[in-house]
């Protein structure tokens, strides 16, 4: 196989991240943004180490699962992935992506429980939130309003028909792109650094119907100012910030109207087409959505309108200047009974129904931490680390005496304390600061950690903190389980294991899915504990041939395994080699007895074959 060859196959399956496998004779490719069953064409872009990567070019023949989409962008629009299988074939999918990944991750432990996967309540119009982008489908054409081209960095789709959204989005869409393509305004050109329109953010509570929206703009002009015959002001250069154009504004501080500017266009504007002043651009923004609702055409209600100023050259939503329009900065969302105040920029979980079940999964897990206390009141401390707007404090909150969360972001933080204070919760502290440095400060220490990091999982440099803290139980929320698996790794290197774990499907018809996993620490409580001393022992012929620790320093030096006395003791009662019945025997009825793993029994054979004692 060779790099710039075009090939063509069946896809067997598709591996996480939506990576599907082909096999071409005796070589596998992975093709990216295909689906199993389909037989596609594909260019090799990368060849190494026996492995192939291709770039789709067409798909030849539909899979078999496929029943058909209910968007027409669909394949175009960079959004969905699986929007043409049926749901239950899309789960069945997702869970064999995360067991795959976790069997491999885990091969080393006992055997440890998979609970499958929880699909979300909703699978249509479950999305509470958007961030829509201008720009054109092709090159110079007309505005549009919606999502990236799939593989694209410049074009857009429209998304008018959005299938993960309510009408109330697709409503506001199609009305705020046909309000700025009326009046000509430019977008921001991603290459050129050049333009007006950036983003529409919107978000809608799903529970509450409250909805905020903000346009993203540049504080460049709306349109590119030109002469006018006869009239000639001062202008600034192409691109200069707006609250510079002094000559450009009249003495009420307006930007100069039709008469004065015009935009650049292949043909002359005629009087009525000619733009207008910014203020009077905004306010009929704002003006529009509010006309939604007023006249019926929503079903919720807007909550805040809001105006965002971001001169930024990365392709981003941020703010350099925020104006409220309408109302205020946030809305507010209930979960599980608790309500929650969010912002423009504010973390929450992008479906509501979806995270409902993923933090009644992780009330499940939590269980009853117990109590020493007298009243039987909590006298437990949970760490939320990477702790967001707090969701996950709040609801353990009941369970514990103390929740100590922390967060990197500032804002998020500011809202979590917000939140608890408004739904009457006075356990939760949360502290802004990265993990990785809040664990060296922190004076508390925890009887359970809550793990919920951002896609690339926790920093290698916090895993050895968080495992020094000893805690029996950890649980580990993930949303790529690729980060988890490699995580969890290290956890069984430091003396603990998966006891279970689920997959939450909290994103239907896209290729990520949530993962929860509760750890246990190794110990007396639920494990067996070995205490050997070797002078005291009867040994066999076979026995006095290597002791323990030479067991474990051969093992060690020729395969790079650590091996207990238990596992030892067990190979050797496998291998015929008499043992006393108290090396291996728990100390109490209900402990839990961990076996020799498959790789570890083949290395301490090794070692015994070594030593002649088998």
């Amino acid at each position: 196989m060779k790099k710039g060859q075009v090939y063509e196959g069946f896809v067997e399956r598709v591996d996480f991240p939506n990576k599907g496998v082909i096999k071409v004779g005796e070589d596998t490719v992975i093709v990216k943004n295909s689906l199993p069953g389909q037989k596609i064409k594909f260019s090799v872009n990368k060849v190494r180490k026996g492995k192939a990567e291709g770039r789709l070019l067409e798909v030849t023949e539909q899979s078999p699962l496929e029943t058909g989409s209910p968007c027409s962008r669909f394949g175009i629009c960079g959004g969905c992935t699986y929007l043409s299988l049926p749901y239950e074939e899309q789960l069945r999918m997702k869970e064999a992506q995360v067991k795959k990944l976790l069997d491999g991750a885990l091969s080393g432990q006992r055997s440890w429980r998979w609970e499958g996967i929880k699909g979300s309540p909703k699978t249509y119009e479950y999305r509470n939130k958007m961030e829509f982008s201008f720009g054109d489908e092709c090159k110079d054409g007309p505005l549009a309003l919606g999502m990236h081209k799939r593989g694209s960095f410049y074009d857009v789709v429209n998304a008018e028909d959005c299938a993960i959204v309510d009408g109330d989005y697709r409503m506001i869409l199609k009305a705020v792109r046909e309000y700025f393509g009326d009046r000509e305004v430019r977008h921001f050109h991603r290459l050129r650094h050049e333009g007006y329109l950036r983003h529409l953010l919107v978000r809608k509570a799903s529970k509450t119907g409250e909805i905020l929206a903000a346009l993203v703009t540049t504080s460049q002009l709306p349109w590119k100012p030109v002469k006018v015959s006869g009239q000639e002001p001062d202008r600034t250069e192409e691109g200069e910030s707006a609250a510079s154009l002094s000559a450009g504004r009249n003495e009420t501080g307006q930007r100069m109207q039709e008469t004065e500017w015009k935009a650049q266009e292949t043909g002359q504007r005629t009087q009525e087409t000619a733009p207008i002043s910014e203020e009077a651009l905004i306010e009929g923004f704002r003006d529009l959505l509010l006309s939604l609702e007023y006249e019926g055409r929503l079903q919720g209600r807007f909550a805040g309108i809001l105006h965002i100023v971001n001169d930024s050259q990365a392709d981003v939503v941020q703010s350099d200047r925020t104006d409220v329009l309408y109302g205020k900065e946030y809305f507010y969302e209930e979960l599980l009974g608790l309500r929650f105040k969010i912002s423009t920029f504010s973390f929450f979980q992008t479906n509501s129904y979806g995270a409902e079940v993923l933090y009644e999964t992780v009330r499940e897990y939590i269980g009853e931490l117990g109590s020493c206390r007298a009243d039987g009141k909590p006298d437990k401390t949970v760490f939320d680390l990477y702790s967001g707007t707090g969701t996950i404090a709040q609801m353990t909150a009941s369970t514990a005496e103390k929740v100590v969360g922390v967060e990197i972001v500032e804002e998020a933080v500011e809202a979590a304390e917000r939140n608890a204070l408004e739904n009457g919760i006075t356990n939760c502290r949360f502290i802004a600061g990265d993990v990785l440095k809040v664990l060296d400060e922190l004076e508390e220490k925890p009887d359970l950690i809550i793990l919920d990091p951002p896609r690339d999982g926790i920093h290698p440099k916090a895993l050895p903190k968080i495992i020094s803290y000893g805690v029996d139980r950890i649980i580990y929320i993930s949303c790529k389980p690729t980060s988890l698996a490699r995580d969890l790794e290290i956890f069984l290197q430091n003396g603990y294991e998966a006891e279970r774990a689920v997959a939450v499907d909290q994103f239907p018809w896209t290729a990520n899915v949530e993962t929860v996993c509760l750890l246990s620490k190794l110990n007396a409580k639920q494990h067996i504990e070995i205490n050997l001393d070797m002078d005291e022992l009867d040994l066999t012929d076979a026995e006095k041939k290597a002791t323990y620790q030479e067991i474990k320093d051969y093992v060690m030096e020729h395969s790079g395994l650590k091996v207990s006395s238990l596992y030892i003791a067990q190979v050797k009662q496998k291998c015929g080699i008499i043992e006393r019945e108290n090396y291996n025997k728990p100390k109490s009825e209900d402990a839990k007895q961990p076996q020799c793993p498959p790789d570890k029994e083949k290395a301490i054979k090794e070692a015994l074959k070594h030593f002649g004692m088998i």
